[in-house]
């Protein structure tokens, strides 16, 4: 009796695995080609630095259901360490970076240390606290300039080579570090501590019965967070030369709330988009002045009465494939 062959079925998380590389591959080629396009470098990294800023956000908020409103404690403070070291200190850019990112990580240590003793809105409102308390500092201190900010940041040269006061090297190097920092944020989502990640955020005190020490979860993703968020505030302030109160103002983290949640909250790549759209909104609509907090506001609204998905999400849905 002849046998026929059952029909070959893709399982879902191969289907997620495949359609997550076509979407990051079309991310990088888009990236790659927008400048030659007629994009302008200058925006492009900034889109890029704060969509590193909403995916470093999203790891924690979307994989944890950790709602942070102090995350600009960890993109501002980085920012300034990253600017000071590059102008007073004369280290190389990438050692700048990589100073801002240490500081910002070790106050993810501190912040989430006191934080995660509280849930819901109880953390929300200490990392609120906690990041208003720096802000004040950052007033007051001498090292950061005060109102002024620290300014005419100097670029450098990576390794001694390449000269990043040229636009074109200098937005190849910031993709750079988005690609290198997405793909970490991508591994950790998909890895056996990202599982358990998800799992705290859907049952916390399941994942306790299980056996899990969750409190210590939840500050490993809390500092990888902050940390991948110092990352984008020091590359920021190398890229505008520019390290300022509006860094770690509690405006900016309201900012990278809206970006992640009009992407699509606990997506991977719906903070890339909410990003990019939320940036091309500020740059596109500037002559319209005050007008663009209301416009960016309306969006907001109707993101969450309409869209509860994000941008990412609802494509993703239509789609019937997992983004």
């Amino acid at each position: 009796m002849e046998r026929v062959a059952a029909p070959v079925t893709i399982s879902e998380p191969s289907r997620a695995s495949w359609s997550e590389s076509v979407a990051f591959v079309l991310m990088t080629a888009a990236f790659i080609i927008a400048p030659y396009a007629g994009a302008y470098p200058v925006f492009l990294m900034k889109a890029l630095c704060f969509a590193l800023f909403a995916c470093a956000f999203n790891l924690l908020i979307g994989y944890v259901g950790l709602l942070s409103f102090g995350h600009a404690l960890f993109f501002g403070w980085a920012s300034y360490v990253g600017a000071y070291a590059a102008k007073v200190w004369g280290l190389d850019p990438a050692l700048a970076i990589l100073s801002g990112a240490a500081v910002a990580a070790g106050l993810g240590l501190v912040a989430g240390a006191i934080a995660i003793r509280r849930q819901g809105i109880y953390f929300a409102m200490i990392t609120l606290a906690l990041s208003q308390m720096m802000y004040f500092f950052a007033v007051q201190a001498p090292f950061t300039g005060g109102e002024d900010g620290i300014q005419a940041v100097p670029r450098g040269r990576l390794l001694g080579i390449f000269d990043l006061s040229h636009q074109m090297t200098m937005y190849f190097f910031v993709l750079a570090v988005f690609l290198a920092c997405f793909l970490l944020i991508y591994r950790i989502i998909h890895s056996p501590f990202g599982e358990v990640l998800k799992a705290i955020r859907e049952n916390e005190p399941r994942t306790i019965s299980l056996g899990y020490k969750t409190d210590r979860y939840k500050l490993v993703a809390f500092v990888l967070s902050a940390t991948l968020a110092g990352v984008a505030g020091a590359t920021k302030s190398i890229v505008f030369q520019l390290a300022s109160l509006t860094d770690v103002h509690w405006g900016m983290s309201g900012e990278v709330v809206l970006m992640t949640l009009v992407g699509g909250l606990g997506t991977v790549f719906g903070p890339v988009v909410g990003a990019i759209t939320i940036i091309a909104m500020e740059n596109y609509l500037a002559q319209t002045g005050q007008w663009v907090t209301v416009i960016q506001g309306v969006v907001f609204v109707v993101v969450v009465l309409l869209f509860r998905r994000g941008i990412i999400g609802e494509l993703a849905n239509a789609l019937k494939i997992p983004l």
